[in-house]
């Protein structure tokens, strides 16, 4: 994943800035906020905002104070107050927006929580922190081999440094609650550091770890989502999706996410159905609805018994159908309010690009036939009539021939072919010829 800047490499790292997702310009990295208010200036008097805020490996953010005030700008490496020793992020907000997030993540401003920044990060705190980040990989290898001794029931997904090196933090899924205080000794022995074990959800992981989705994009989780809603079954009932355990989950192998995007726009559009379970009295007998349409506005029912034959109408007529209903007045039939069933599906496809028609191997193959002429009463030419038509076509005069020859050529009928002499012919005119030589 890169930025529009720096694009991708071969390996899926950044060509230009080689930060692997760290640029300065922050377009590559997830969750960013796009500062609108940057190119604004602040009014006369009022000092800027104090609070910046920083993120750290994934989708980790925290707000930090500037008591130092230092000039931070998006994309500055610091080192922030950690407990023990200090930690390395990325600015990636600064300024009045930086207020609203705070609002929008219910932090308070003038809260004792808020930890300070020491100062922008050094040569040494960048080697440090990227030898620990180096290391993570190999240390989450061995920490899943331990685990696995121990025989407990979790999975560590991932694992994140601190920036001085001193503090791990392990990220691990289980289905229930785990003992792992074994676990942790195993762990500070091997890796000489201090170690924190954190549980998340699977909707965590997958917003963590990232990835691609059903839909050819990457998951809405690792990208701009923050909040997890809960998704249920019934947000795809509303939407009329078959409820395929497969289809409906997503990378967490939870429910997918995105369910709960359109549902406000299928529950806005269902309020002017009736209930789906309704049935509708008529002359001929009871009908059940079969199949609604939701944006269309269609219904389609069928009589008790005749389950085949569905009839399609539209919400309005169904509404005036139970209003009779509710006053014991049953209607005829359903066939004096639906509408046809059969409807001209037939799609003419434009030769756009110059290409052939796409149904051009359909067609059998005609077989080549030779067209004979035919006279003016439509019986077939004789020889002599089409040796007559040829000899009444203009003839080209030849610039190079001679008025003789023109008229030679008249008397004969046109251009004849020359006939081939005998053997006879050719023997005398080679005897003519050696007697000239002698």
């Amino acid at each position: 994943m890169g930025c529009t800047s720096c694009s991708t490499g071969k390996d899926g790292q950044p060509r230009g800035c080689k930060n692997n997702g760290t640029c300065g310009s922050d377009g590559c990295n997830k969750l960013t906020v796009f500062d609108w208010l940057s190119n604004m200036a602040l009014p006369n008097g009022q000092k800027p905002f104090d609070c910046v805020e920083v993120r750290f490996k994934n989708s980790r953010k925290a707000f930090f104070r500037n008591t130092e005030n230092l000039s931070l700008s998006i994309g500055d490496v610091v080192a922030t107050e950690a407990s023990p020793g200090h930690d390395v992020g990325i600015v990636t907000l600064t300024g009045e927006l930086v207020k609203v997030q705070m609002k929008h993540k219910k932090v308070s401003l003038d809260s004792d929580e808020i930890k300070k920044i020491y100062r922008k990060a050094s040569q040494r705190d960048v080697e440090i922190w990227s030898a620990s980040r180096n290391k993570e990989a190999e240390v989450q290898k061995r920490a899943r081999e331990l685990a696995i001794r121990l025989g407990l029931e979790m999975k560590i997904s991932d694992v994140e440094f601190q920036g001085d090196g001193s503090k791990a933090t392990f990220y691990y899924t289980a289905e229930g609650r785990v003992d792992f205080r074994q676990l942790i000794k195993d762990m500070a022995k091997a890796f000489n550091i201090r170690i924190e074990m954190r549980q998340i959800g699977y909707r965590q992981e997958a917003a963590r770890l990232g990835g691609v989705g059903s839909c050819g994009r990457e998951l809405c989780c690792s990208t701009w989502l923050t909040d997890f809603r809960s998704v249920s079954t019934a947000a795809a009932r509303y939407q009329q999706l078959s409820l395929n355990p497969q289809k409906l989950a997503g990378q967490c192998g939870k429910l997918k996410c995105c369910l709960n995007f359109e549902l406000d726009a299928y529950l806005d559009a269902l309020k002017s159905f009736p209930k789906a379970d309704t049935k509708v009295m008529t002359a001929k007998g009871k009908a059940v609805c079969q199949k609604i349409d939701i944006f269309k506005g269609w219904m389609w029912f069928a009589y008790e018994g005749e389950w085949m034959n569905w009839y399609k109408l539209k919400t309005s007529h169904v509404h005036e159908i139970l209003e009779l209903n509710a006053k014991n007045e049953p209607v005829p039939s359903l066939e004096e309010y639906a509408s046809e069933l059969e409807e001209d599906t037939k799609i003419d496809f434009e030769n756009v690009v110059g290409q052939d028609s796409l149904t051009r191997f359909d067609r059998p193959k005609r077989k080549k036939s030779r067209r004979k002429n035919q006279g003016r009463g439509g019986q077939q030419a004789t020889k002599g009539q089409r040796g007559k038509s040829k000899g009444n076509r203009p003839q080209k005069e030849s610039s190079g021939a001679t008025k003789d020859q023109q008229q030679k050529q008249q008397k004969g009928g046109g251009n004849q072919k020359k006939r081939r002499p005998n053997k006879n012919q050719r023997r005398n005119k080679a005897r003519q010829q050696g007697d000239k030589n002698e």
